[in-house]
């Protein structure tokens, strides 16, 4: 960079590879130089520092053309492409593909056209299609007020039918996230306290349902400690309960196998999961004791009912017909 009062250079910057274009911003802030594969931009204000380096092109880099308003930085390569950049990010958001190696680039006023000068001696112009105006749309009439308001104070006769109308059903969060495929989303929804603590029929159904997808130990996989807190507390709550705890046994059993292996990293979740290992072999203990007893009861009413049929029916000398049974 020289300065044109005195004629000296008064700063310079290694670009690395043999320089095919620079473009200064028109703030004076900023310089980007091309060259090889590299689009580099240099802060003059810090004595040349380099900024950022692009590296978006298969081969060399040879003009570059920055937009009116300065938010898009182009380039154009020797690999038939040009590429666009946002100035804030310095991020590709559009590209353009053309038929040979490009060596000049430009943007018309209001960047309404680009050209492009290639190797084959063609020059491309490109015009951006203009955006239909709303204004030229016919503006949809609105109904009157009268509309909204007609028929509001009718009474209604003897021989009317009301027909009410039906009221469109909307679907809660957690069936979305299910329709969806967004399991872990939709266990996550349940989990919430407002859910377990309310309505925890809810949550069991959500992983009563999982279960039968067959997806219930992906959902459950993956946790952090915290999410993984409020499963084993909802378990811990509601596995007692005789009406959730054929879904709960089998989900806690899932969580067990899972995360038996990282057991130790956590005290607070180790103490969870050793209540919950108990929890879990007291209720499979009860319910070996509930198979028991009614094996026991299904004994008793079998051997009352074969003593029913060995009953059998006797005439009286009176003519009346007497129940006498025969003891087995």
């Amino acid at each position: 960079m020289f300065d044109a009062r005195t004629n000296k250079s008064v700063l310079s910057v290694e670009h690395g590879q043999p320089v095919e274009s620079v473009l200064l911003f028109p703030s004076g802030g900023l310089l980007v130089s091309s060259g090889g594969r590299y689009v580099k931009v240099w802060d003059m204000l810090k004595g040349g520092q380099l900024l950022v380096s692009l590296r978006n092109h298969h081969k060399t880099v040879t003009c570059l053309c920055l937009s009116s308003s300065g938010q898009r930085l182009l380039s154009g390569s020797l690999d038939r492409k040009v590429k666009v950049y946002s100035t804030t990010s310095y991020k590709v958001v559009h590209s353009f593909d053309y038929a040979a190696s490009i060596l000049s680039l430009a943007l018309a006023h209001e960047d309404e056209t680009i050209i492009v000068g290639m190797t084959n001696g063609i020059l491309s112009v490109k015009h951006r299609k203009s955006e239909a105006k709303k204004d030229s749309l016919p503006k949809r009439r609105r109904p009157a007020y009268r509309t909204f308001i007609k028929g509001k104070n009718y009474m209604k006769q003897r021989d009317d039918i009301l027909i009410n109308r039906p009221a469109k059903k909307h679907l809660e969060l957690y069936d979305r996230d299910l329709k969806n495929f967004r399991i872990s989303k939709a266990l996550d929804r349940v989990l919430e306290p407002t859910c377990t603590l309310k309505t925890p029929e809810i949550t069991v159904s959500i992983i009563k349902e999982l279960n039968r997808r067959g997806v219930l130990a992906n959902a459950l996989a993956g946790r952090d400690e915290k999410e993984i807190s409020r499963v084993l507390n909802f378990l811990i709550r509601n596995l007692s309960q005789p009406r959730f705890a054929p879904v709960l046994i089998n989900a806690a059993e899932i969580i067990i196998d899972i995360y038996l292996p990282v057991i130790g990293q956590s005290p607070v979740v180790d103490k969870k999961f050793l209540l919950l290992q108990g929890l879990v072999e007291k209720e499979i203990d009860y319910q070996r004791e509930l198979l028991e007893t009614l094996g026991m009861m299904d004994m008793l009413f079998a051997t009352m009912k074969r003593k029913e049929s060995n009953s059998v029916l006797e005439h009286t000398s009176d003519g009346f017909l007497e129940n006498k049974k025969i003891e087995s």
